[in-house]
């Protein structure tokens, strides 16, 4: 007996672009991935990365156009706090010392205009 999936959003699939393009990004600029698409109760962390000793939690958005505001522009003060969140449970499953590190956001229009925001928030 065969098994048959749903066929993924388009807008999930838009993501999943969207993140490998900022991954391959942000790895020619240096970082190394970590973790991607990390997952809790509090929310999800789309990229965990190293630049150096630094860890990068990196929040990547994706909008067709900036009609609406940037993609950089979404990542309000309400999303900021759910990454946050996110991310200090994704720290205490850490063993040993905390690492110093860095919040990071990555834009991408539908043109693929990349924007990449060190120590966003």
């Amino acid at each position: 007996m065969t098994t048959q999936t749903k066929p993924k959003a388009a807008h999930l699939i838009r993501g999943e672009k969207s993140e490998q393009q900022a991954c391959d990004f942000l790895i020619a600029q240096g970082l190394t991935l970590v973790e991607r698409n990390f997952r809790c109760t509090y929310g999800e962390l789309d990229l965990i990365m190293k630049d150096g000793e630094i860890l990068v939690i990196v929040e990547v958005r994706f909008r067709k156009n900036a009609k609406f505001g940037s993609a950089l522009e979404s990542v309000n003060y309400s999303k900021q706090a759910k990454i946050s969140a996110t991310t200090e449970f994704y720290l205490n499953t850490l063993k040993g010392e905390m690492p110093r590190m860095r919040f990071d956001v990555v834009g991408i229009l539908g043109n693929g205009e990349l924007q990449w925001i060190t120590n966003a928030f």
